[in-house]
């Protein structure tokens, strides 16, 4: 028996948060590089640096502890079926989707991976999507996650319900589009190879 890094881009995404919460909390060093401001700075480096580090950035040991329970529990999974490559690139698409939606609307700071955790947690109920079904326990994971906090942006607390609710879309969109090209490649293959040839 030995212990094998079994999912890289998830691992290293986890590793990397805990790193950046000593860095923070315990050293008390960096913090503003990984928090997003209320602000619109296109002439600034750190801004853009921002718009994906505020992912790695928490609050406190219960916020990083809850979503990096979710992000271990659900992001090997994805990491999976979908590729390292494909893992990283909805990590940071997720990240930086969220960052802009977050900046349009609200007056308030933005750090965490709480947007990752919901585009993990919708994209997971869609793995074993096929083309013309929609899962039943994908529309109850939106009912239950996303019904959820919608319900909480009307509640007075400095939670980002919104962010969640746009990471739970994108991870939905990832599902359908992700599936969709792999049902795509699938058709392409003969199912038999002696079916190419002349």
């Amino acid at each position: 028996m030995k212990i094998t890094f079994n999912s890289p881009v998830i691992l290293t995404f986890s590793f990397l948060c805990a790193g950046v919460y000593l860095l923070n909390h315990t050293f008390g060093l960096a913090e503003d590089l990984f928090k997003l401001m209320p602000i619109w700075d296109f002439g600034s480096g750190k801004w853009y640096f921002r718009l994906f580090s505020n992912a790695f950035g928490h609050g406190n040991s219960d916020h990083l502890m809850g979503n990096l329970a979710f992000v271990l529990l659900l992001g090997p999974i994805i990491e999976e079926k979908y590729g390292s490559k494909n893992t990283a690139l909805m990590l940071f698409t997720t990240a930086l989707v969220c960052s802009l939606i977050h900046l349009s609307y609200s007056s308030s700071s933005l750090w965490g991976a709480s947007g990752i955790v919901f585009m993990l947690i919708l994209l997971t109920s869609l793995v074993n999507f096929k083309q013309g079904e929609i899962p039943l326990s994908f529309l109850l994971i939106v009912l239950v996650y996303i019904g959820k906090e919608i319900m909480g942006t009307f509640s007075d607390d400095t939670t980002s319900h919104m962010t969640h609710i746009v990471g739970g879309i994108v991870g939905a969109v990832f599902g359908f589009m992700m599936n969709k090209r792999s049902a795509t490649k699938a058709k392409k293959v003969p199912a038999n190879p002696m079916d190419s040839l002349p």
